[in-house]
């Protein structure tokens, strides 16, 4: 019996027709999806607060947000800065301050943040001092946090 030996396949090397396939594909692919591709718009805003207070010296401008700190002594006292007597019921330093705050606030037409932060043995009363006092000079938006004493 003859053997036969199997024949040997020429080497075609690369082919070019099943990439250009290939990449007509693709190419076709990213043009459909190149017409539904959504353009964005610039949306016009305003910011709160008119052009002029923009430009005005920022020691105009009301903090974004007021800290008044009270600590277990009944020291009061306004973005770490002390303001008033710790045994003044009144505290009328505190209301001129924050009046100020009020009405730069309601010329600028922000509004005012004020956070108490109170440490957690400060006595009631004290508090309701300081309330007393934003509530004489229009604040109306506070907030409430404790701090532990030093």
């Amino acid at each position: 019996m003859k053997r036969v030996e199997p024949e040997e396949t020429p080497n075609l090397g690369f082919q070019i027709a099943p990439m250009l396939d290939v990449v007509f594909v693709i190419l076709l692919y990213f043009m459909v999806l190149a017409g539904t591709i959504k353009v964005e718009y610039e949306i016009k805003t305003t910011l709160p607060g008119s052009a002029e207070v923009a430009t005005a010296a920022s020691d105009e401008l009301p903090p974004d947000e007021v800290i008044i700190g009270i600590s277990a002594e009944g020291e009061v006292s306004m973005n770490d800065d002390p303001i008033g007597q710790p045994g003044d019921v009144k505290m009328n330093d505190l209301y001129i301050e924050m009046r100020n705050v009020a009405d730069t606030a309601l010329q600028a037409k922000t509004k005012v943040i004020v956070t108490v932060a109170a440490e957690e043995t400060v006595k009631y009363d004290r508090i309701m001092n300081v309330l007393d006092v934003l509530a004489k000079a229009n604040i109306s938006n506070v907030t409430f946090s404790t701090t532990e004493g030093e």
